[in-house]
C-alpha cells in the first residue's frame, strides 16, 4: 500500500509544528517525530547521515515554506525506494504477517490492504471468524519455523485500542499492554490512514489542532488519540486461546 500525498503533507505540518513548539531544528523533527524515514526506505537506524536522507535534507533547506516543503517531500519519496519501507515479514495469512524478532520472538502485523470485501471493514462483528482463522494458520506456521519452547509474541500498534481489534486476541495477551512512544513507526501513525491508504481528514485535523494547543514539549505524544500500544505473551497463551494448534510447551 501507498500511501497518498496527503498522508506525508499531515507529517510535514506536523514536523512544522513540534520545531515549533519544542524549539527544534526542523530537519530534527522530521527525522524524530514523523515516519519519513522509513517511508523513504532508508531503514530503521535513523542515521541523519544516511546519503538517502543526506539527500532528502539537502531540498528541506532549499524550501522556503511550507508548501514547497510538502511539494518536496512527495517528490522525494515517489524516487524513494519506498518498497523497502515494509518490515520484514516471514509469511502473511490474510490480513495477519509474522516477523522474526531480534531476540529470537515472534513480531505480529497486521495490513488489511487488498484483503476481503472493500466494501466491509476487516474489524467488523462478521469478519472476527476470519480473522482468527488467519490467526490459527499464523501460529501453525510460526511452530514450525521457530526453534524453541515457547516464544514470546510481540504486537506494537494503536489497533490494540480498539475493542474490535482487541476481540481477536487472548486475555492475557492484552493484560500485558502498554503504551509506547513511537512517533517514527506506523504503529502510531498508520491511525491516519484508511485501508486503501487514503488519509482520514478528521483524525489528521484532530492531530493537528491538539498540537497548536500543545505549550509543552514532553506532551507532544499526547496529541494523538490513539497511541502505539505494546503487548506481548508466550505463544502458548495462543495454544491456549484456541488460535494456535499443536505449540510445545
Amino acid at each position: 500500500m501507498r500511501p497518498d500525498r496527503a498522508f506525508f503533507d499531515l507529517q510535514v505540518r506536523f514536523a512544522e509544528g513540534v520545531a515549533r513548539v519544542a524549539g527544534m531544528p526542523l530537519e530534527k523533527a522530521l527525522l524524530d517525530c514523523t515516519n519519513l524515514y522509513v517511508r523513504f526506505g532508508a531503514g530503521r537506524e535513523f542515521d541523519a547521515a544516511h546519503p538517502l536522507w543526506a539527500a532528502y535534507l539537502q531540498g528541506v533547506r532549499a524550501c522556503t515554506d511550507s508548501r514547497e516543503l510538502g511539494d518536496w517531500t512527495w517528490h522525494f519519496y515517489r524516487d524513494c525506494p519506498a518498497h523497502l519501507a515494509a518490515p520484514p515479514i516471514v509469511a502473511a495469512f490474510g490480513c495477519f504477517a509474522w516477523a522474526r524478532d531480534a531476540h529470537g520472538g515472534v513480531r505480529l502485523h497486521f495490513n488489511a490492504h487488498g484483503v476481503g470485501d472493500a466494501a466491509v471493514s476487516p474489524l467488523a462483528a462478521r469478519e472476527a471468524p476470519r480473522r482468527r482463522a488467519e490467526l490459527r494458520q499464523l501460529f501453525e506456521h510460526v511452530r514450525t519455523h521457530v526453534g524453541g519452547n515457547d516464544p514470546v509474541v510481540h504486537g506494537t500498534s494503536w489497533l490494540y485500542n480498539l475493542p474490535a481489534y482487541q476481540r481477536l486476541f487472548p486475555p492475557s495477551y492484552l493484560a500485558s499492554a502498554r503504551a509506547v512512544e513511537r512517533l517514527r513507526a506506523m504503529s502510531l501513525w498508520g491511525q491516519f490512514l484508511d485501508r486503501h491508504g487514503q488519509l482520514r481528514h478528521d483524525a489528521a485535523r484532530d492531530l493537528l489542532t491538539r498540537l497548536a494547543e500543545t505549550r509543552d514539549a514532553g506532551a507532544i505524544g499526547q496529541c494523538f488519540a490513539l497511541r502505539a500500544i505494546a503487548v506481548q505473551a508466550p505463544a502458548s497463551v495462543f495454544h491456549e486461546h484456541g488460535l494456535a494448534t499443536g505449540h510445545p510447551r
